[in-house]
């Protein structure tokens, strides 16, 4: 049928603009009138999602996990290597490449796991996988050795890839599972120090200007993480950074001792909360990801210490960011639009599809995780009211998720 784009706006050039259009869509009559006073905002593009499949289908499947993106407007999103069997050679890469041909609601990016089984103690099969991922990454695990990370990097700028790093150092750890701040101390929980994120950035900073590989930073969660990507870029470092929403709304005084609030890196201090904020305003930080990372209800029941690492963002990420950094005026509409689709696009090479999604950004509702098309429910933002309702996504002028 034909939609009627009545007093809609749409996203062109950088700038949110009325729509003077109408354009053919393969959707249902009753959707007639269904776009008036509505956004539609590009597909939005998540470079940090774990999926699960093969091997952990009881936490998500390519299915849901590709329904709740579209969701939450994704068009298209990048699923790391965590799965079994890992991705660490082509034959490994095969069923996952399989399942997303079959059950993909949207278009799914897979990484190869830079070393094997992402044991980090040698490299994987990079060349073999090259042409079928996006990129590299052991995400959940940092690489400890230097010279495998300064040969992981060698390796991926011969074949022209961009390396994803989850950067921890396990010495530093000492069995902690939440910031080492002002609750783990008030509450008796082991603290995981800053340094565990931002020295092996410091590190890999140094391998990257060395090497010259892209080089891209997954979840940083640190002021002194944001003060070193500032430094190596102006510098002339090929580098880029990712944060999630949690990291920019929230710190350890909002824990509760609850599994829905325990995800790697943790959340750390205000005053990291606000460098990180701060990143987002001065350009040092180039996209928000949401680092999807669903779990069964039984491993989140467990409480702060026991429960799984990771929580859920694909369905609720541009609601709250809409939210809590638009409507305040912390950045514009269009800014946002730059941090969730067109900033990760380019980086990754991911093309311009002209898929969109459409926005009711008037509907204020309160987030339910009942609701979600994930198999994840464990969300830190869970009762929160938000304004931004999607009504549609759609992909190839096919409508992938409706609001009905």
């Amino acid at each position: 049928m034909l939609m009627n784009l009545n007093h809609a706006h749409v996203y062109r050039n950088g700038r949110f603009v009325p729509c003077d259009v109408s354009f053919e869509i393969s959707a249902p009559e009753s959707c007639e009138g269904f776009l008036e006073h509505c956004f539609l905002l590009p597909g939005f593009v998540d470079v940090h999602v774990h999926l699960r499949e093969p091997g952990f289908l009881y936490k998500e499947t390519i299915a849901t996990g590709t329904l709740a993106a579209a969701h939450g407007g994704y068009s298209d999103i990048c699923s790391m290597p965590n799965l079994n069997p890992v991705p660490d050679n082509a034959a490994h890469l095969a069923p996952q490449l399989a399942a997303i041909r079959k059950d993909a609601k949207i278009r799914v990016h897979p990484y190869g796991s830079i070393t094997v089984e992402q044991k980090g103690q040698q490299l994987a099969n990079l060349e073999e996988m090259s042409n079928d991922v996006i990129g590299f990454s052991d995400d959940g695990r940092g690489i400890q050795s230097e010279d495998l990370m300064r040969e992981a990097m060698l390796e991926c700028k011969r074949l022209g890839k961009i390396l994803v790093a989850h950067c921890e150092d396990n010495s530093l750890i000492h069995g902690g599972y939440i910031h080492d701040g002002d609750y783990a101390k008030a509450h008796g929980h082991n603290g995981i120090c800053s340094e565990s994120e931002w020295g092996p950035i410091a590190r890999d900073l140094k391998l990257a200007k060395e090497t010259g590989c892209a080089y891209h930073i997954c979840h940083i969660s640190t002021k002194e993480s944001v003060d070193l990507i500032r430094q190596a870029k102006a510098e002339g470092i090929d580098v880029t950074c990712e944060t999630g929403p949690h990291y920019i709304l929230m710190s350890d005084k909002d824990l509760q001792e609850d599994g829905r609030f325990k995800m790697n890196p943790p959340l750390r201090s205000e005053e990291d909360r606000k460098a990180i904020l701060q990143g987002i305003l001065d350009g040092t930080i180039d996209m928000i990801a949401t680092d999807h990372a669903p779990h069964s209800a039984e491993e989140k029941a467990k409480g702060l210490e026991k429960s799984a690492m990771g929580v859920v963002g694909l369905e609720t990420a541009f609601p709250l960011l809409y939210t809590y950094l638009v409507k305040p005026g912390f950045i514009t509409l269009e800014r946002l639009v730059e941090l969730m689709a067109v900033n990760p696009r380019r980086r990754f090479g991911i093309a311009e599809t002209g898929d969109f999604s459409v926005w009711n950004l008037e509907k204020e509702y309160t987030i339910d995780p009942d609701t979600f098309c994930s198999k994840g429910r464990a969300t830190p933002f869970e009762g929160w009211n938000v304004f931004g309702e999607n009504q549609m996504t759609v992909i190839g002028g096919n409508i992938v998720w409706q609001n009905r």
